[in-house]
């Protein structure tokens, strides 16, 4: 082929390639081949560099760090199964109950949280989307996670006219309770991909729930799933099953006069500390009932945590990664991060933040944790580049913008 040919040939080529970039940034294409792309990335990372299952810690670390006082006790008869119930009502609860189901909003991709967050506060009035919330405290649609505490800090900012907690440990009673008050719940439970997204993938991951309706007849709850669809349903067990990995946490926002309704509901879980520490003793009973069971190891770390007990925390969390997790676990609760780091085992923070960087290479809160790491081996150039990256990826941080002012760094 003349010189002039293959001229015209690249001059096409990369014309071509112009444009396809400038056809990707239309809206509608971006939509629907982002995840696509994304997706393809995913695969191809784990062919190059696979990462198999979460590493197990390298060292059994015996409770040396710090006293062994626990939570303060509770009445153990709350605590008489793996689920426990509220005590008995003085009207019982009605065998069913549906609430008016909010208009529907599919998800877009990665975006759960703040499409269930949209609905339910949709169903009191409030007019937006799922992008408002998103843009407000998620503004990369390639981050794969929105934590509790972040829906929380949404509605607490921008719908102010509504309020909104959460707690952990919930049981099925408490949920039908809710929706019987006619106030909707969210939860965060087990997601199963249809698809693998690298070789060996397990395809776990977490998903949001709005539970707007349950029925003892078939035992079964109505849920809007922002990606199967509206009024699905899903049994009791099944709920509770995929509910475990997550503290069994769940979000209320309701009107103000409904607060006194919300605080008998809850009864002294309204307190925080009482709540935890019923967390904490559930999570005991199932590691007593099942010794084998990852989840009740790492939700016993998590409440730990919330206690300041790092060193024991740490060692639950060594138990949980000993049984073996899902490799999207680190995606979603970042327990271990803060036990590893407050219990100065700076090595299994490097191996638990590495790992959740293979898995999510942009999780900001595995970038932070894993520049902290470095940080405390002493490279701190290292240390400032992850604190970077982190808030590069999302500059709303609080915590990015923290690890920079700390450094001294700019972003």
């Amino acid at each position: 082929m003349p010189p002039m040919s293959w001229r015209k040939v690249l001059f096409a080529v990369i014309l071509l390639i112009g444009l396809a970039a400038l056809i990707y940034q239309i809206p509608a294409v971006n939509n629907r081949l982002g995840w696509r792309i994304v997706a393809a990335e995913a695969y191809v990372r784990g062919v190059v560099n696979p990462a198999g299952e979460l590493p197990p810690p390298a060292v059994v670390v015996t409770q040396r760090e710090e006293p062994t006082s626990q939570p303060t006790p509770i009445p153990t008869e709350i605590f008489a199964g793996p689920t426990p119930t509220l005590a008995p009502s003085p009207t019982p609860l009605p065998a069913s109950v549906q609430l008016a189901s909010p208009e529907y909003e599919g998800q877009d991709w990665n975006n759960c949280g703040p499409a269930a967050l949209s609905m339910y506060l949709n169903f009191y009035g409030w007019e937006g989307n799922q992008f408002d919330i998103s843009g407000e405290i998620k503004p990369a649609r390639e981050d794969r996670n929105v934590n509790p505490e972040e829906l929380l800090f949404y509605t607490r900012n921008y719908a102010g006219w509504l309020n909104s907690t959460f707690r952990v440990g919930g049981n099925i009673e408490m949920l039908k309770g809710f929706v019987a008050a006619g106030i909707p719940v969210i939860v965060e439970s087990v997601f199963i991909f249809d698809e693998p997204f690298w070789l060996d993938d397990d395809r776990w991951a977490a998903h949001y729930l709005l539970l707007t309706g349950y029925d003892d007849a078939s035992q079964t709850f109505t849920v809007q799933d922002t990606f199967r669809g509206p009024d699905r349903t899903i049994t009791y067990d099944q709920l509770n099953v995929d509910w475990q990995p997550f503290n069994r946490v769940f979000m209320l926002v309701y009107p103000p006069d409904q607060e006194s309704t919300v605080q008998g509901i809850l009864g002294q879980h309204w307190d925080e500390d009482y709540n935890r520490q019923a967390a904490f003793e559930t999570a005991q009973a199932e590691i007593e009932a099942d010794p084998e069971n990852a989840y009740a190891w790492f939700n016993l770390g998590s409440n730990q945590v919330y206690f300041e007990q790092y060193a024991q925390a740490a060692q639950s969390y060594d138990q949980a990664r000993t049984l073996g997790l899902p490799q999207r676990m680190l995606r979603y609760q970042f327990g271990p991060f803060f036990a590893y780091f407050h219990s100065l085992r700076t090595d299994e923070l490097i191996t638990v933040t590495s790992y959740a960087l293979q898995i999510t290479p942009n999780a900001e809160e595995a970038l932070l944790w894993h520049g902290w790491g470095l940080f405390r081996q002493g490279n701190e150039a290292s240390a400032i580049a992850h604190f970077q990256q982190a808030y590069n990826n999302n500059p709303l941080s609080p915590d990015a913008q923290y690890a920079l002012d700390f450094m001294g760094a700019s972003p």
